[in-house]
C-alpha cells in the first residue's frame, strides 16, 4: 500500500524516472492510431486552499503536455459546491473526454458521478483524494503520516510533557477522505500524550470557520489552559492563529499545519506556526499526468503505479502512494528552497529580515 518513496529528492527521482518510462516505453496508443487528439478533465475541489491553482493545476497541464503534446487539458474549479462538481463531471463526459483527474468535494457524492464515468469508458483517476466508486488509479500521500508526523512535531514543540496539557483539534472536512486519514494518524501519536480540550470538524477546510471555532475553544477552555493546537492543514492554522491573536493570547502555543503555503512559511519564520507538512506537488502531479494519459490511451497503469488501495464501492486500483516531509524553521531552506517551491525572496519580506537571518536564510 505504501510507496517506497523516502523524502522528497527521493519522490521526485522515482517519479520522474517512471514517467521517464511511460512516455519513451509506450506503444503509438489509440490517438495515434485514429489521428485523433485525445482530451483529459482536470477536476479540482475548491479555491480556499491554495495549492490546488497555484500548484497542482499548473503542474498537472505542464506534465500531461509533455506526456501528450497533442493532448488538450479541459479544467474546472468547483469552488467547494459539490453540485457544481457534479455539473462539471457531466459536462467533462458530454465533451467526451478520455479521462478525468478528479480531486472530488465530496468522496460520497461524487460516486455516482464516477460510475457514470466508468459507465460511459471514461477513466477517472483520483487525485490527492480518494473517491469513492469505480475509479482507476489513485495518486496522493501516505495520509496517516502526515498525521503522525503533526502529532509528533506538536509533542516536540510542546516539550513531550504530562498528559494533563491541552490541545485544541481543528480537523479538516469530514467528507474528504484525507482529513479521516489525518486524524487518525494524528490520534494515534496524540491520544494518552495530552489532553484534547475541543475537537473540530472544519466543513470545506474554511479559515473563517476555523477562526470562529478557536475563538469558541478560547472561551470554553481559557486562555491560559492551550497549550498547543493540532490544524490539519495551513488554512486552517491561519484561522487558529488569527483567533488567538484577537484574544490576545502571549505567547502563541504550538500550531501544526500542511501543505507548505507561502503564507504558512512566512509565519513559521516568524514564530506564529510552529510547521507544516511538504508534500511535495511535482512527483504528485507527474504521477498523476502519467496514470491520466495511459488510461486516456486505454494503456495499463502498472508501469506508474507499484502500489495498490481499494475505494469503497470499487475494486482493487493502482496507486502512487508519495511520503510527507515535516518542515518547521530549522528544515525550510533544506526542503522548500531546496526543491524550489520557494526562493528566499519570496519567503523573507523586509518584516520577516531579522528572523530570516536567524533561520539561516540568506
Amino acid at each position: 500500500m505504501k510507496a517506497c518513496i523516502r523524502g522528497a529528492a527521493i519522490a521526485m527521482t522515482v517519479i520522474s524516472t517512471v514517467v521517464a518510462l511511460e512516455a519513451c516505453g509506450q506503444d503509438a496508443g489509440d490517438d495515434s492510431d485514429t489521428g485523433n487528439a485525445l482530451s483529459i478533465g482536470v477536476l479540482l475541489p475548491d479555491s480556499t486552499t491554495a495549492r490546488w491553482e497555484t500548484q497542482d493545476r499548473p503542474f498537472l497541464q505542464k506534465r500531461i503536455t509533455e506526456l501528450c503534446d497533442d493532448c488538450a487539458v479541459e479544467n474546472a474549479n468547483a469552488k467547494g459546491d459539490v453540485a457544481i462538481q457534479q455539473e462539471q463531471m457531466d459536462s467533462m463526459l458530454t465533451k467526451g473526454v478520455d479521462a478525468i483527474v478528479l480531486v472530488a468535494v465530496d468522496a460520497r457524492s461524487l460516486r455516482p458521478a464516477v460510475r457514470k464515468a466508468d459507465e460511459a469508458g471514461v477513466p477517472v483517476i483520483a487525485y490527492d483524494r480518494l473517491a469513492e466508486g469505480p475509479i482507476a488509479g489513485y495518486v496522493s500521500f501516505d495520509g496517516e503520516e502526515v498525521g503522525r508526523l503533526q502529532g509528533r512535531a506538536l509533542l516536540t514543540a510542546m516539550g513531550d510533557r504530562a498528559p494533563d496539557d491541552q490541545i485544541v483539534m481543528m480537523n479538516g472536512d469530514p467528507s474528504d477522505p484525507n482529513a479521516v486519514s489525518f486524524k487518525k494518524g494524528a490520534l494515534s501519536v496524540l491520544q494518552g500524550r495530552v489532553r484534547i480540550g475541543e475537537a473540530y470538524d472544519t466543513l470545506q477546510w474554511r479559515t473563517e470557520t476555523a477562526h470562529m471555532n478557536m475563538s469558541a475553544a478560547i472561551a470554553a477552555l481559557g486562555v491560559e489552559n492551550i497549550d498547543g493546537v493540532y490544524a490539519a492543514n495551513d488554512g486552517l492554522a491561519a484561522g487558529c492563529i488569527s483567533a488567538l491573536k484577537a484574544n490576545k493570547v502571549a505567547p502563541l502555543p504550538p500550531v501544526t499545519g500542511q501543505d507548505a503555503e507561502l503564507g504558512a512559511v512566512r509565519r513559521i519564520v516568524g514564530g506564529d506556526q510552529y510547521m507544516t507538512v511538504y508534500k511535495p506537488f511535482a512527483p504528485e502531479a507527474s504521477a498523476g499526468a502519467a496514470m491520466a494519459v495511459a488510461a486516456a490511451r486505454h494503456e495499463s497503469l502498472d508501469r506508474v503505479a507499484k502500489g495498490e488501495v481499494t475505494p469503497r464501492g470499487g475494486h482493487t486500483v493502482p496507486a502512487v502512494l508519495l511520503t510527507p516531509v515535516s518542515v518547521t524553521v530549522d528544515t525550510i531552506k533544506d526542503t522548500l528552497v531546496k526543491d524550489g517551491v520557494y526562493t528566499v525572496e519570496q519567503i523573507c519580506t523586509p518584516q520577516l529580515g531579522a528572523a530570516c537571518g536567524r533561520a539561516g536564510l540568506t
